[in-house]
């Protein structure tokens, strides 16, 4: 911008004096152009950088990614308002010495030519042309409840994770055969595609990854995509093979990516996209509400792995104590327990030394017998050693005669033992395989990926499906929606704080710029309109609203208010030279047809390779880049054609009134009459 009005302003002087310019001349011309634009640069560069701040805010993984890009930004513009404002001068004065024509290629004055026409219709018909702006405006805000919204694009990782369930009672053997056949069975339906395959079942030695032998984590390496024969795509690719290992009995699977996988463990505490959280006392209800959770997610288009946590699953040994039976045998609950403890949990008997390491001796039943219901009822437990009480009343004849008929009652001191059958009932139940908790909260989780369709779209249709199915759940009970989506509503609450707070300042620095709210308030439509064009280009190409877009729409903004600032400013410099309205307007829309496009272009130009890149972490990219073309775009046209038909429509007053007054001159001490030439006053 800053060059662009020296050399016009330079080739416009040297024009009309049909000479080159002395250095004076040429250094006082300078000085004065630079000064021209140097308030609605400087404004313009500071609305830019406030734009950024929101984004400074962020924190999370959204915050690693977009951060950096931020603090660049703000240093990058930091550092060129210091070069504008003073080397870019100095240079200018240096190096343009010679002839400077004021000539503009073809394409310029083609579109000029274009232009003047488009900008006289606008201005003609403004009150249509306004009405126009607002019904797109409100075009776009319907559209935008259409393009869906996520957190973060998925990145594809070249690799795919696949991670079976198998039941919680299966030993280490039989799930690592399940295990083989599962990694044969890709490997032979996808040779062209998987490069590698490995997987852990079980506990690793890391202590905080804790699994049991029920479930793998499988890995698959991928082949370059251009040799892929059975997908086009990491989607396609793994619906593929979740056709091919669905077959497999005794097994859920979940698909991911290794890294996403762990990402979301370890920021939303689940492992895939989407986690509905059931919070209560009861597990068995718990469990219950959770089927018909998931239930309903697989009514809904783009569900895909739906597995329900295992809390319950885990085979039990209980043992009911019979109290009528332990009192009729004169003993009592402890002393069965007891007998059960040592035999099934074990005692310490000692110790055993081996060097300077100790270890306890512990002493049970056999592993065979601990597992045997039979085993265990036969376990003796000792009754009571007391003589009965018709002893003390027997002669010793008598009980000599007795002991002759009764031999077996004839041992008052001897030992007497009962199997524990007797004493309790004993069976293999299922019980809880694992209690999880959440905020002090017992809790069950429904997890579910979601493939083929945006989340927030998502969520939206579970959670009215859920809630009519469920109702209202009793006292005690609630639902969370976790995962992915969490952390989209935690983003998404943080730039509605922020945002607002930025476009505050924005639009509070616009009216220090001009000091008039009309002027203030007729910029700041630059927004809305750039956000049109974002909008628009997300819902062609079909890519949901996410953090990486709201990047896009961050930085658009001040793009947008910067365009305006600059015609209006230029706008307001032709009205204090004398000239009319209408003729002011025209002129100085064209005059900054060049530099507004120049900046449309060169912005548009500089992220369409990111909007079409394909390669690593263009997922990421391309969201932002998408918006921001698109924002450029329509901002670019609509500030064009909107902005000069709201200008006329916002200064009709001074028009009538004959004089424009520029209430930036008068805060600098100048009265509106002497900021006009003296050709325009009245006698």
């Amino acid at each position: 911008v800053m060059v662009e009005n020296i050399m016009r302003r330079l080739g416009l002087r040297q024009h009309e004096l049909g000479r080159r310019l002395t250095r004076e001349e040429r250094h006082q011309l300078v000085q004065q152009a630079a000064a021209e634009v140097r308030r609605p640069t400087l404004f313009g560069e500071l609305i830019i950088m406030i734009v950024y701040l929101p984004i400074i805010t962020l924190t999370g993984v959204e915050g690693k990614m977009f951060r950096p890009m931020a603090l660049v930004v703000l240093l990058a513009l930091t550092g060129a308002t210091l070069l504008t404002f003073t080397v870019v001068p100095a240079l200018c004065a240096l190096l343009l010495g010679g002839k400077v024509s004021e000539k503009e290629v073809f394409l310029i004055r083609w579109a000029k030519a274009i232009y003047r026409p488009i900008v006289e219709w606008a201005i003609r018909l403004r009150w249509g042309v306004s009405v126009a702006a607002v019904a797109v405006v409100a075009a776009t805000l319907a559209l935008a409840t259409h393009v869906g919204s996520e957190f973060i694009p998925q990145l594809s990782e070249g690799a795919l994770a696949l991670q079976p369930t198998r039941m919680p009672s299966i030993a280490l053997t039989t799930s690592a055969q399940m295990q083989e056949r599962v990694e044969s069975e890709l490997l032979k339906e996808f040779p062209d595609e998987i490069a590698a395959i490995f997987s852990r079942t079980g506990t690793s030695e890391i202590v905080t990854d804790v699994c049991g032998p029920e479930i793998s984590d499988t890995y698959m390496l991928l082949k370059p995509r251009h040799q892929w024969k059975k997908a086009k795509t990491q989607e396609e690719l793994a619906e593929a093979m979740e056709a091919v290992v669905h077959h497999l009995p005794g097994q859920n699977y979940e698909f991911s990516q290794p890294i996403e996988l762990r990402m979301n463990e370890l920021i939303a505490g689940v492992r895939s996209d989407l986690a509905v959280k059931v919070y209560g006392d009861d597990l068995d209800t718990l469990m219950q509400y959770a089927a018909q959770i998931a239930e309903e997610l697989r009514q809904v288009p783009g569900a895909a792995d739906i597995k329900i946590e295992q809390l319950a699953g885990m085979p039990m040994i209980t043992i009911d104590i019979d109290r009528a039976a332990v009192a009729r045998y004169g003993l009592n609950v402890q002393d069965v327990q007891e007998v059960v403890e040592i035999s099934l949990g074990g005692v310490t008997a000692g110790q055993v030394l081996e060097g300077d390491r100790r270890f306890e001796l512990v002493v049970r039943m056999p592993e065979e017998l601990r597992g045997d219901i039979a085993g265990i009822g036969k376990l003796p437990i000792p009754l009571p050693r007391r003589e009965p009480e018709s002893y003390a009343a027997l002669t010793s004849h008598n009980l000599q005669s007795l002991r002759g008929q009764r031999a077996d009652v004839a041992q008052p001191t001897a030992p007497a033992y009962i199997p524990l059958s007797s004493l309790a009932k004993i069976d293999i139940t299922e019980g809880a395989r694992q209690i999880r908790r959440e905020d002090g909260k017992r809790r069950a989780v429904v997890q579910c990926n979601v493939r083929g369709r945006d989340l927030g779209g998502f969520v939206a249709e579970a959670q009215q499906r859920i809630e009519a199915t469920l109702g209202k759940l009793p006292e005690g009970y609630w639902l969370g929606w976790g995962g992915q989506y969490e952390n989209l509503v935690a983003a998404r609450q943080r730039l509605l704080i922020v945002v607002p707070l930025a476009l505050g300042l924005i639009f509070i620095l616009l009216f220090a710029a001009f000091n008039s709210l009309r002027q203030a308030l007729l910029v700041f439509t630059g927004v809305p309109l750039a956000l049109t064009g974002g909008v628009l280009a997300l819902w062609l190409r079909g890519i949901p609203f996410s953090i990486s877009a709201a990047v896009g729409f961050i930085a658009l903004s001040g793009v947008a208010v910067l365009n305006g600032l600059v015609m209006v400013g230029f706008i307001n410099q032709l009205r204090r030279r004398g000239l009319g309205l209408h003729e002011a307007i025209v002129q100085g829309s064209l005059t900054r047809l060049r530099p507004v496009l120049m900046t449309a272009l060169v912005a548009s130009l500089g992220f369409i390779p990111m909007a079409l890149a394909t390669g690593t972490g263009a997922e990421v990219q391309r969201p932002l880049a998408t918006v921001v073309v698109g924002g450029i775009l329509s901002s670019t046209l609509l500030t064009l054609v909107v902005l000069p038909a709201l200008y006329r429509l916002f200064e009709h007053r001074d028009s009538r009134n004959g004089a424009f007054e520029d209430s930036a001159v008068a805060a600098r001490g100048c009265t509106p009459a002497n900021a006009i030439p003296k050709r325009l006053e009245s006698p």
